[in-house]
């Protein structure tokens, strides 16, 4: 059997971020996995190509597919999916009522327990940015596992107090599991179920993640030195990222670098 080649470049930043969300949905077993940004989407369909089989992946749309699909750009597919199964959306809102689906969502704001925004900046009267709304973040974060995917690791998303809650915050009847960004990967593992860092991406450092959060982000026991480094995509990976998942580069488009 002959070895497949090992990829000559190393992993970019968004390569070692799509391999952190796929680690997100490690040891779910059959369930759907919803993603809506192209790292988090790419992340679930790098898992169930590699130590995932189980998950239930989708065309993006209405359509179970057997194999995990190249990520849709400009408006059209890069391949015809060979669909597996239909997942209208009455069928799509009962799995989410009765727990079957990991999602990875987005936030504008989170605060150190957890609560995030997506509905707008500012005040309720009259806020200065109008944003997406509140629309499944309650029923998501209440029903469903949920991590969430962020883009650009800034204070202005990781704020002391959101403007609104749109997403509950970490407690005992439902589990937030992760929060990956570009810089670092975090969990609720922190005093009070707060947010902790668990390991900061090749290239970045503690000081960086923790300048960039406009909280006090708990540490592993051991403080600092306790902090891991992200681990770095296998060649298998890779090789599924910019051959099969991904060949327009989606990923580097949304994390540069």
């Amino acid at each position: 059997m002959t070895a497949r080649p090992v990829p000559a470049d190393p992993p970019t930043r968004a390569e070692v971020a799509v391999a952190a969300c796929a680690d997100a949905w490690r040891g779910d077993g059959e369930v759907l996995a919803a993603a809506m940004a192209p790292c988090s989407v790419l992340g679930a369909r790098l898992a169930r190509a590699t130590f995932s089989p189980d998950l239930l992946t989708t065309d993006g749309g209405a359509l179970l597919t057997r194999e995990p699909v190249p990520l849709a750009t400009g408006g059209a597919p890069a391949a015809e999916p060979e669909a597996e199964g239909w997942l209208p959306f009455r069928d799509h809102l009962w799995l989410v009522l009765h727990g079957r689906r990991h999602v990875m969502l987005g936030a504008s704001q989170m605060d150190g327990e957890g609560r995030t925004n997506i509905s707008c900046i500012g005040g309720w009267e009259r806020p200065t940015s109008q944003l997406l709304g509140v629309r499944g973040c309650p029923g998501n974060t209440v029903r469903n596992t949920v991590s969430y995917w962020v883009p650009r690791h800034s204070r202005r998303v990781f704020t002391s107090k959101v403007d609104m809650v749109s997403g509950v915050a970490a407690a005992d009847a439902h589990e937030l599991r992760r929060v990956v960004t570009d810089l670092a990967v975090m969990d609720f593992g922190g005093p009070g179920r707060t947010l902790r860092l668990v390991s900061v991406h090749p290239g970045c450092t503690v000081e960086q993640v923790r300048d960039a959060t406009g909280f006090d982000l708990a540490l592993p026991g051991g403080g600092e030195t306790a902090v891991a480094e992200t681990r770095r995509p296998s060649a298998e990976e890779l090789r599924l990222l910019r051959e099969v998942l991904d060949p327009r580069s989606a990923r580097d488009r949304e994390v540069p670098g």
